[in-house]
């Protein structure tokens, strides 16, 4: 899922998690009903209230299981046999779940036989659905048709940026019209109009669901009237900055001007209540992650003395700026030489030669971040938030990035919504498109997207997308 709220998806989107959560929770009565049939287990008869309940708890587990392997992402770019590799997974995680629960039940618990048969029935019927829709371009169902006021450099970003299929799943582009004062260098591929009658006769015309206003020069530029008559015909009207953060799940730093963000909901970030909250969460999901975690880390520190030797120190630690640019010092299990940076700071890159041979696989199933439950027990960072960065690179990036000590506004976080979105970056490019990221995240922060970020990162560990 690009963004982050359900109402924003695509009608296709919204129709496949629809239809999956009735799949899994028929599966769920279908092995009951077969079992009644054929008598395969013996167990005592559960109310159909009971039951109903049930499937309900079966769909949402195995559906939560799905969004934390990516099942939901619409723009995961996998062929159908990496899909049911996913799909197994998933159910298989969703039945450990299940019967961990399924004790609560009392005197009307579920034999594990027949939850085992419920997953298998889930494994068909989902992953024949989902071929169903992988042939047929299910997600293309419900796309809104959109038409794009502006053919210059804003306008351009569309082209550039969502130039794929897979970026376009939500919509497609009918064209974009020249305006006066757009760029002569923008749109350069795709359909320019040159309007010669009303706006609204023409979206009217043309059934425009939706109407971008991405022109280069707004001032005493924009049909404001005929956008009024749009809207009230039922056309919807988006200005460019919004349509790209509802897209990609970022914000276009290069387009933000002051009265947006003035105006726009979001980047509230100074609340007492919710501060203690986060607090409470990330203390308690600290030490749940410490007592699940604490033989992972005790196999690191073995397999790190056995190859550098016992000498070798196993922490490493590193200022960064955290919450209001106070620095701090970051705990993690050292993946690079001992001599990596005698040269100066340097970033991080994905193929770092400085890397060690235990390194590699810290960094790319993120166990090396492991020691920062500290800095989250103490107080310095959370789970979720923009990732910390150094001092040394930080006011060269104040300098030379618009907006980028909003950041700070926030806690450091173990992960977040850049690392999810974003490859591994190690230039002031890649910082610039991380940036885009982390003010969308600090602009829509709540429980709920820590939440899905969280289940997010469970994708990026299990397959070893380290970023």
């Amino acid at each position: 899922m690009s963004s982050s709220k359900f109402r924003d998806l695509s009608a296709g989107t919204k129709s496949l998690i629809v239809i999956e959560q009735i799949l899994f929770a028929g599966a769920l009565l279908l092995a009951v009903h077969l079992n009644g049939i054929y008598q395969l287990i013996e167990f005592q008869v559960v109310p159909n209230g009971f039951l109903f309940i049930y499937a309900v708890i079966f769909a949402l587990l195995n559906q939560l299981s799905a969004l934390a392997l990516g099942l939901y992402n619409s723009k995961l770019r996998e062929s159908f046999r990496g899909i049911f590799r996913r799909m197994l997974m998933c159910v298989s995680v969703a039945f450990c779940a299940t019967t961990i629960i399924n004790p609560l039940y009392g005197s009307y618990l579920l034999p594990i036989e027949l939850l085992a048969i419920a997953s298998s029935l889930s494994v068909f019927l989902v992953s024949s659905f989902r071929y169903f829709t992988f042939k047929i371009d299910f997600f293309g169902f419900g796309k809104r048709n959109i038409l794009v006021l502006g053919s210059g450099q804003r306008a351009a970003i569309i082209e550039r940026r969502m130039r794929r299929d897979v970026d376009r799943q939500d919509f497609t582009v009918h064209g974009f019209v020249i305006m006066e004062g757009d760029a002569p260098e923008g749109i350069q591929r795709e359909t320019r109009i040159s309007l010669d009658e009303s706006l609204v006769e023409y979206t009217l015309a043309h059934n425009i669901d939706e109407i971008v206003v991405a022109n280069d020069e707004r001032r005493n530029n924009l049909p404001v009237d005929e956008l009024f008559a749009c809207k009230i015909r039922g056309i919807e009207i988006i200005d460019i900055l919004d349509f790209i953060e509802r897209e990609t799940g970022q914000i276009a730093v290069n387009l933000i001007y002051p009265s947006w963000v003035i105006y726009s909901n979001g980047f509230a970030s100074n609340n007492h209540l919710r501060n203690t909250l986060d607090w409470i969460f990330n203390a308690v999901m600290a030490v749940f992650l410490l007592l699940i975690t604490w033989p992972v880390m005790l196999i690191t520190v073995l397999c790190m003395k056995i190859t550098e030797g016992f000498n070798a120190p196993i922490f490493y630690k590193q200022e960064r700026v955290g919450l209001d640019g106070e620095p701090f010092n970051i705990i993690k299990f050292r993946s690079m030489r001992l001599d990596a940076e005698k040269h100066g700071a340097q970033m991080a890159s994905e193929n770092d030669s400085r890397i060690t041979k235990i390194g590699l696989y810290l960094r790319k199933y993120r166990i090396d971040e492991l020691p920062q439950i500290w800095n989250v027990l103490h107080g310095d960072m959370g789970f979720v938030g923009p990732r910390p960065e150094r001092p040394q690179f930080v006011q060269s990036l104040i300098k030379n990035l618009p907006y980028y000590n909003e950041r700070h506004n926030v806690k450091p976080g173990l992960t977040g919504w850049a690392q999810l979105k974003y490859p591994y970056g190690a230039t002031e490019a890649d910082s610039l498109e991380k940036l885009k990221y982390d003010l969308y995240y600090i602009k829509h922060r709540s429980f709920l997207l820590d939440l899905l970020i969280l289940i997010r990162t469970v994708e990026i560990v299990l397959f070893g997308k380290g970023r």
